[in-house]
């Protein structure tokens, strides 16, 4: 690779990084499997970056090699993590796995219980992480009306979680 493509490499990774490591850990929910996340993907970006055309949809891209890499250890982890020890694993220190199942399933039913453009700003916002300036530009309104929807969307899952 030419002197030019590693010094915008390093300019991406620079802008990118914090970007993307939120999001690795919105995947993982762990800081250093997010960690991990972000070099593989920026390891797998190097490999391609001499021969990426279109460098101003990069991160989009970034995104999509980092849920594919997720999706593979997800797929691989069901046979290669698993550790076999001499003795079975307590019982008592187990939580009652349907307890998660349960508030999952109330979060998607009050999510689907909001119109399209709340569940679309509070993707935009709190998922991809977007500022208010960005979400307004991606679904074509003002500023003010991006927060106007936020603060409805989250008091009124709020109100429907509490209950």
């Amino acid at each position: 690779m030419t002197d030019t493509c590693e010094q915008e490499f390093a300019h991406f990774v620079r802008q990118a990084r914090p970007m993307l490591r939120r999001i690795a850990f919105r995947l993982s929910q762990d800081w250093y499997e997010a960690d991990d996340l972000v070099q593989r993907t920026l390891m797998t970006l190097h490999r391609r970056w001499a021969v990426l055309d279109r460098r101003d949809r990069i991160e989009p891209y970034a995104r999509q090699i980092m849920r594919r890499l997720v999706i593979s250890d997800r797929r691989a982890m069901r046979w290669s993590r698993e550790v076999l020890t001499g003795l079975p694993p307590d019982s008592a220190s187990a939580s009652d796995p349907y307890t998660l199942v349960g508030e999952r399933l109330a979060l998607m039913d009050a999510l689907a219980r909001l119109g399209p453009r709340q569940r679309a700003t509070l993707f935009l916002r709190f998922w991809e992480d977007r500022s208010v300036e960005d979400t307004a530009r991606v679904m074509g309104n003002e500023s003010s009306t991006v927060r106007s929807q936020t603060v409805r969307a989250l008091n009124a899952l709020r109100s429907a979680l509490d209950t």
